[in-house]
Formats: C-alpha cells, sequence, structure tokens
C-alpha cells in the first residue's frame, strides 16, 4: 500500500511517497518541495495567490514521477494537510474572487468583537475566543470592506479544501480544519447556522464535512495520468496541519502530546472530548480522527524568528546556531511578537523587541535571546493549558526548530519536561497526511486508525536540568513582563 501526502504550508508545498508495506511502520520513499510566497500588501495584511498552491503541487507531483515512477504508479490513496484559517472565496464558476486572506493576517481585529457581540454564544460553541487570525472575522472584514465581492461568494474554503477542489473538483472539508474558521459547533462535529449567520453566510456556502481519515474524493483522471498512477487515488479528507502533525506522531490518544517549532509554534494536548477553555486563548478543536478532540496553545511566531533573525544578521540559521556554546547565558532578551500573539495574549497590534542589550552583546547573545523568547512565549502556552486543567509530563518535538539540539534542550530546561525528537520530525505533517490517506484505505474507522497511527521512533530525548530549570523559571517570570511592554509601546504608536 503506497499513499501521497500532500502538505499546504505556507513557505511551501511539500509531498512525501510512503510505503506502508508494514502497517504503523512506514516508510518513506521519497519527497519534493516547492516554495510558496506571502504578499504583505498592507501592515499586518498576509495574502497568497491560490492558484500558486496548485502550480507548486503539479511541480512536486511532477518531480516524484521523474524520481520514484515506479512508487508513483502504484500509489492508491492521497491525503492532504494544510495550513489552517485562510479565507478562500469563489464565485459561482469556482473561481478564487481575490487572494487567500491567510491565517497570520491581522486586519480584522475589530470584526472579532463585532462577532462575539453579534452572537454572545460564540465561545461555548466554538470553544475559541474570536480571533483575527480564525476564519469568521475575515469574512466579516470582506463584507464591510469590499461588499460587492462579498456579494459574489458562493463557497468558501479552507487553503487545502481549495487545493483538493483542484485536484478532483469535491467541495470537501475535515473536521480538524474546519474548527478553525469559527463557524464549526466543536462539540458536535457539524457547520453551526447561527456561526454562519452572523457573518451573513449559510452552510450552502460551506463545504460537505468529513473526518479526516474518511474517503473524500478521487483524483482527476488527466492528473493521475500526468502523475504517472495506474489507477486514479482516493483523496482523504485529511487534516489541518497540527492535527496531521499528530497523526504523523500517534498523538491520538487523550494525554499525547507534542511541541511544534515550525513557522508557528504549537503546545498540543490530545483529548477524549470537548474540552474548551477561552479564558487564556487556549484553542479547543477537533482532531482528525473520528471521536477526538484536542487542546493547542499557539504561537504566531516560532521558527520564523530564528528566520527573521538569520535574514537580519545575514547569516544562515545553522551558522547562528553554530556560534552557541552549550552552556551559553545571556542578559538580552527577545519578545518574539513579529505578527502579534495568540496563546494566551491574543494580540493581533503587540509587536516583537529586543531589550536589556548593551554594548558588550554580540550576535550570538542576540541569537540566543531569540530562541529563549520562542521558549518562553512556548511556556506561556504550557502555562494556559496548566489553567485549562492540562497539566503535560512529557512531548515530541515536531518543526524545523527541532534540527537544533540546543534549541531542544532549551525547551525542555524551560517546560520541565523531557522532550522526544522522533523519526521523520521535519516531514511531521506530510507524512500525517499519508497516514490519513492510508486510514481511509483501511475504511477509515477506529481499527484504522489504530493500525496506522503508532507512535514514530524515538531518536532522542532530551531530559530537563534541575539547574537549568530553576534558572529558566525565574528568567521566564522576568521576561513575562516583556508583553505589557511591547503591548503598550505599540499602541501609544498607533
Amino acid at each position: 500500500m503506497i499513499t501521497l501526502g500532500i502538505d499546504l504550508g505556507t513557505s511551501g508545498v511539500k509531498l512525501v511517497l510512503v510505503d506502508h508495506a508494514i502497517v504503523g511502520r512506514e516508510r518513506v520513499i521519497g519527497s519534493a518541495s516547492s516554495p510558496l510566497t506571502v504578499q504583505r500588501t498592507h501592515p499586518g495584511w498576509s495574502e497568497q495567490n491560490p492558484e500558486s498552491w496548485y502550480d507548486a503541487t503539479l511541480q512536486c507531483g511532477d518531480a516524484l514521477r521523474t524520481s520514484h515512477p515506479g512508487a508513483m504508479a502504484a500509489c492508491s490513496a492521497i491525503g492532504l494537510s494544510g495550513q489552517m484559517h485562510g479565507a478562500t472565496l469563489l464565485d459561482a464558476r469556482s473561481a478564487a474572487l481575490r487572494p487567500c486572506i491567510l491565517w497570520n493576517d491581522g486586519r480584522s481585529e475589530a470584526e472579532c468583537a463585532v462577532f462575539e457581540a453579534s452572537w454572545p454564544d460564540s465561545r461555548r460553541v466554538t470553544g475559541n475566543l474570536a480571533m483575527p487570525g480564525f476564519t469568521a472575522p475575515k469574512l466579516l472584514w470582506v463584507r464591510r470592506h469590499e461588499p460587492e465581492l462579498f456579494a459574489r461568494v458562493v463557497m468558501v474554503l479552507l487553503p487545502k479544501a481549495y487545493l483538493r477542489m483542484r485536484l478532483c473538483g469535491e467541495m470537501i472539508e475535515d473536521m480538524s480544519d474546519a474548527s478553525g474558521t469559527l463557524w464549526l459547533d466543536v462539540a458536535n462535529r457539524r457547520w453551526s447556522d447561527d456561526a454562519l449567520a452572523t457573518c451573513g453566510l449559510s452552510a450552502a456556502q460551506m463545504p460537505r464535512l468529513v473526518e479526516g481519515s474518511a474517503s473524500a474524493g478521487t483524483l482527476h483522471r488527466v492528473l493521475a495520468t500526468r502523475w504517472g498512477m495506474r489507477t486514479p487515488p482516493i483523496i482523504a479528507g485529511g487534516a489541518g496541519d497540527n492535527a496531521a502533525g499528530a497523526v504523523a506522531t500517534g498523538a491520538v490518544h487523550a494525554g499525547d502530546a507534542f511541541v511544534s517549532l515550525g513557522t508557528s509554534g504549537v503546545l498540543w494536548c490530545t483529548t477524549a472530548s470537548f474540552a474548551p477553555n477561552t479564558t487564556s486563548a487556549v484553542h479547543a478543536f477537533c482532531h482528525a480522527v473520528p471521536d477526538t478532540w484536542h487542546q493547542m496553545g499557539v504561537l504566531l511566531n516560532a521558527a520564523s524568528c530564528l528566520s527573521w533573525w538569520a535574514g537580519i544578521s545575514g547569516q544562515p540559521e545553522a551558522a547562528l546556531l553554530s556560534e552557541l556554546a552549550p552552556d551559553a547565558r545571556t542578559a538580552a532578551s527577545f519578545a518574539p511578537y513579529l505578527n502579534g500573539e495568540r496563546t494566551p495574549h491574543n494580540d493581533v497590534a503587540v509587536r516583537a523587541g529586543f531589550a536589556g542589550l548593551d554594548a558588550s552583546h554580540t550576535r550570538s547573545d542576540m541569537t540566543l535571546a531569540v530562541l529563549q523568547g520562542v521558549s518562553y512565549a512556548m511556556r506561556d502556552a504550557q502555562q494556559a493549558l496548566a489553567a485549562a486543567g492540562t497539566h503535560l509530563r512529557e512531548a515530541d518535538l515536531l518543526g524545523g526548530g527541532a534540527r537544533s539540539p540546543f534549541w531542544c534542550q532549551l525547551m525542555a530546561d524551560v517546560l520541565a519536561m523531557p522532550l522526544h525528537v522522533v523519526t521523520q520530525s521535519e516531514i511531521g505533517c506530510a507524512l500525517g497526511a499519508a497516514r490519513l490517506a492510508a486510514m481511509a484505505l483501511l475504511g477509515g474507522a477506529a481499527d484504522a486508525v489504530a493500525q496506522v497511527a503508532t507512535k514514530p521512533e524515538r531518536l532522542r530525548t532530551f531530559e530537563p536540568r534541575p539547574d537549568a530549570v530553576a534558572d529558566h523559571a525565574v528568567r521566564h517570570a522576568h521576561w513575562q513582563s516583556l508583553y505589557q511592554l511591547s503591548h503598550e509601546f505599540q499602541r501609544a504608536k498607533t
């Protein structure tokens, strides 16, 4: 059984071919990726051309046919993982009406207040605060600022649902991704008519909902022929990117946890039931597998902070990390709010900054401050989950940041719990998508989930060091004052 996992990220599209000859112990045959760009035409805006997602996917599929023709020919199912929350608006011809407004776009802050005031039951039903990153406030912004375009909206799709539509013609979304719209009744796993009406929409403008492990379309025959596939593969429901990462790490049982250091940052815990706690901006979403939910603390800025600092300093990330001694310390601090923040502050306007610098500080001091700032923000998320009753004992590590042993150890010390680097952590979302495709081939029910979503091999465990844990607890408490300073500075400026 060979499946193809497609991960539609913010910075690129990645495809992985996976052999499930031993179910639950799959082997990655090959992969291909293609970069994407983000358009920022106004401060706080973040958009992409939906057609670029399809073009990048075609390029990657073409590359895999060239490099692994036999495996592509045998591929029998495709799974999708996607960046969440993006508002992709289609007209009557299923053409995009405008660029997609992405998850890290902050223009709709005012509309969040409108949404909650217009529908007082929103937090109870959706399990989440209204935040500019979610889809519903974006549609309120479009209705207010682009009314003629809004009147032409026939369908609203999230990014991976748009890609699915291009691949097979079906308008379908899975439960995990739909949870990030603020239009889903998360406990009951269905669209909420009240939520949609608050935005001037109806269920007729939403895709059909399926579980992520269910079959949800078949690849267009012309594309199957282009990629050399013997028969058109089925396409699974798929998952939002974080839920796909959870499937890749086998985090499908209550209490399973992971830390993701990708473009954004996530502290995830799987739950057996819908467990909302909106006070500290903790997310409560459906999982991509049936009858399962999860909580998340979400940072809008994680490994992207290191990428930003690498661009500013003119040094590759690896070179910056190599300058750090194992016992490096610095008095410099960094507030990692380049694009605002979600957990626990729900503040789209706050911005980043260094503090505590003096003439003796070096580039390596500032690199360490960046890594510590992201790690301390993750500790904020950990404390938010604890306030919601979720106390984690250990977690797996995912994302590009997990490549750095220094950062992994720092994060273990800051969070005061063991963190495990696992196999295939850098392609977790695409691997999770491939696993969902395998589940769909096996029927998509609980037994298929149990067979496929096994735990990956642990390559290394970073144990928290008691002295460092104590030191970072003190430093984190002091660092927390940076948020208020950054918030007040930004508000005064605007």
